[in-house]
C-alpha cells in the first residue's frame, strides 16, 4: 500500500517516465510512503484504475502529455467516480497553461504548472499535514523555478530492467534560448545547467550498471561549449561496445572545439537530432525562429563528410507562410546534404504556444484532438495536407527505416526532385494498398520493386541487386519471391560479421546503437543510383 502514487501512461513500454523519476527522487522523506507506477496507453483504463486503487492511495499524481491526454482523462474520470476522496494532482505540458487546458482537468484537485521537481513534494507535505488551502483546488499551483543545484538527480531509479530494455533519458540542462512559436520551448525560461560534476558522476554510475544508450533531452546541447565539451570528453574516454549517445543540436552552432571532439568518436556512437524545420527565411522570421541557414547547411555537410555521426534532421510542413513549392524545395535541399534520416513532421498546435497568433491571417485550422495537427491553412488545403501526411509516412517507411538505404536513391536520378518523385510514389503506394502503415517488409519490398521496374522502368537486375543487399543488411536470410531470379547476383552486404569480433577504435565497424541506425553504418550508397 502506498499513500502517494506517481503515475503516467507512456506511449509504449520501451519509453520511461523521466519526469516521474525526478518527482519521486525529490520526495525525500516521503519516499517510503510513495510508489512510482508506469502504464502504457495500450492498457485498458479500468485495468489501470484497478491497479491504482489496489494501492489505496491518498494522493495520485499524473503526468499528462500530448500522447496520453485522452487516456488519462478516462482514468481520472473513473477514479473520481469510484473514489472521490482520492486527491488527484496533474502536471505536465498538457495542463501547464491555465488559459489553454483540457476541460476535464476540473476533475483534479490540484494542477501544478511548471517544473514540479520540488513543488510536488511541497504540495504532498502540505496535504499529508492537512494544511493545503481549499481554494488551491480551484486554481493552479504555480511552481517556483527550482534551483537545479537543490534538485536530487533521479538516475538511481532506473532499474536493471530499464537499463536493459528501455530508453534511458538524461539531461544536463533545461530551457531554450529560442522562441520558435510552434514549440513548447518558446515558453521556457532561459537555459539553466545542472551542476556538471554530480551529473557526470551519475553518468558514470549508469555506465557501471551497464547502460549503453543515453538519450539526452537537452533542447540545445551545443549551446554551452564548456558543458558540451566536458560531456563529449567524458564519453570519449569511456568508449565501450554498444555505446550510443543521442543529442539535439542547434544547427548553426558547431565551433571548431566541438568538431575536434566529434571526429574522434567511432561511426555510429553519436546521433545528432538537428532541427532545420524550414529553409524558408521569410517563414522563419514569421514564426520567430533565428537560424543561419547557410551555416546550418555547412555544418550538416561537414558532419556527413568528416564524421561517423548518424544525422537525424527535422522538417515541418504546415507552417504559416510556407506553400507546397517552398516545402518541396527545402526537402530537396536537405536530401542533397544526405542526413541518414529526415523526419518530416506535421505542425501541431501545442497548448499555450504562440503559433496561434497566425490563425486568422493564415487561416490555420487544427484538429481539436491530440496531437492537434494542422488540417489545412491558406496555402495548403486539406487534400494536399493529406497527401503530405502520406508522403511523410512513406518516407519514414522507405528512407528512415534503414531497410532501403541503397535502393532509395533509385527513386530520383541526377536533376530530378527527390520530393516530387517520392511524393508520386507515396500516392501510388496508397492507391495500391489504401494504407500507410501495417505493410510487412516483404510486401513493401515487392511494391518498391514494382514501382521502380514497372513504373519508372529501371533495369530489373540492377534493382534486384540493390533490394537484395538492403534486405539482407538487416540479417534476413529468406528470399523475397520477386527477387528470386536474381538472388545469385546479390552478394551479402559488407559489415555483417559478428560485432564482438570488431575492436573499438577510430571509425571502427562495431555494431553500435539501435538496429535501425546500424543498417545505415555499412551501406554503400554510391551504388544506390542506377541508370534507367
Amino acid at each position: 500500500m502506498s499513500e502517494i502514487l506517481l503515475t503516467t501512461l507512456n506511449a509504449r513500454y520501451h519509453h520511461t517516465a523521466f519526469g516521474l523519476r525526478y518527482l519521486y527522487a525529490n520526495l525525500r522523506e516521503l519516499q517510503d510512503r510513495a510508489r512510482l507506477l508506469e502504464f502504457t496507453i495500450q492498457q485498458a483504463p479500468l485495468d489501470i484504475v484497478e491497479t491504482i486503487l489496489r494501492e489505496e492511495p491518498r494522493i495520485v499524481g499524473f503526468g499528462v502529455y500530448i500522447w496520453n491526454v485522452l487516456e488519462t482523462e478516462r482514468v481520472v474520470t473513473a477514479l473520481k467516480q469510484l473514489r472521490p476522496d482520492v486527491l488527484i494532482v496533474l502536471g505536465g505540458p498538457e495542463v501547464g497553461d491555465p488559459l489553454d487546458r483540457p476541460a476535464w482537468c476540473a476533475l483534479a484537485d490540484y494542477v501544478i504548472a511548471g517544473e514540479a521537481d520540488l513543488a510536488f513534494a511541497e504540495l504532498c507535505r502540505s496535504l499529508m499535514k492537512g494544511t493545503a488551502s481549499d481554494g488551491l483546488a480551484e486554481t493552479t499551483h504555480i511552481s517556483h523555478v527550482p534551483d537545479l543545484a537543490q534538485v536530487v538527480l533521479p538516475y538511481d531509479l532506473y532499474s536493471a530492467e530499464d537499463l536493459s530494455q528501455r530508453v534511458i533519458y538524461v539531461e544536463a540542462s533545461r530551457g531554450c534560448p529560442f522562441t520558435c512559436e510552434f514549440c513548447l520551448s518558446a515558453l521556457d525560461l532561459p537555459v539553466r545547467q545542472l551542476p556538471l560534476e554530480p551529473f557526470l558522476e551519475a553518468m558514470q554510475s549508469l555506465l557501471d550498471r551497464g547502460c549503453r544508450e543515453f538519450k539526452f533531452v537537452d533542447r540545445t546541447f551545443n549551446l554551452n561549449l564548456r558543458v558540451s565539451r566536458a560531456i563529449l570528453e567524458f564519453f570519449l574516454g569511456r568508449l565501450v561496445p554498444g555505446l550510443f549517445l543521442h543529442f539535439e543540436l542547434i544547427p548553426d552552432r558547431l565551433p571548431e572545439a566541438l568538431k575536434a571532439l566529434i571526429v574522434q568518436f567511432p561511426a555510429g556512437v553519436l546521433q545528432f537530432e538537428v532541427g532545420i524545420q524550414t529553409w524558408n527565411d521569410d517563414v522563419a522570421v514569421l514564426i520567430s525562429r533565428r537560424q543561419d541557414n547557410a551555416v546550418a547547411e555547412q555544418n550538416l555537410r561537414w558532419l556527413r563528410e568528416h564524421t561517423g555521426v548518424h544525422v537525424h534532421a527535422d522538417l515541418i510542413f504546415g507552417l504559416p507562410g510556407e506553400d507546397l513549392a517552398s516545402f518541396a524545395a527545402g526537402f530537396d535541399r536537405l536530401v542533397q546534404l544526405e542526413p541518414q534520416e529526415i523526419q518530416v513532421g506535421i505542425l501541431k498546435r501545442l497548448r499555450g504556444t504562440p503559433i496561434t497568433r497566425h490563425d486568422a491571417e493564415w487561416q490555420m485550422l487544427y484538429s481539436t484532438s491530440p496531437p492537434y495537427e494542422i488540417l489545412q491553412n491558406r496555402l495548403l488545403d486539406f487534400a494536399t495536407m493529406q497527401d503530405l501526411r502520406r508522403f511523410a509516412k512513406t518516407w519514414d517507411l522507405i528512407a528512415n527505416s534503414g531497410n532501403f538505404v541503397e535502393t532509395v536513391r533509385c527513386f530520383w536520378s541526377a536533376g530530378e526532385s527527390p520530393f516530387a518523385t517520392m511524393f508520386a510514389f507515396s500516392r501510388w503506394l496508397y492507391e495500391q494498398t489504401g494504407r500507410t502503415h501495417g505493410i510487412a517488409l516483404p510486401r513493401l519490398l515487392e511494391y518498391v520493386w514494382r514501382y521502380l521496374t514497372e513504373v519508372q522502368r529501371h533495369p530489373q537486375p540492377a534493382i534486384a541487386a540493390l533490394l537484395m543487399r538492403d534486405y539482407r543488411r538487416g540479417g534476413r536470410s529468406d528470399h523475397p519471391a520477386c527477387l528470386r531470379p536474381w538472388i545469385e547476383a546479390s552478394p551479402r552486404p559488407r559489415g555483417t560479421g559478428s560485432s564482438s569480433e570488431r575492436p573499438i577504435g577510430e571509425h571502427s565497424e562495431q555494431a553500435i546503437g539501435p538496429k535501425r541506425q546500424q543498417r545505415f553504418l555499412h551501406a554503400d550508397t554510391s551504388q544506390g543510383v542506377v541508370d534507367a
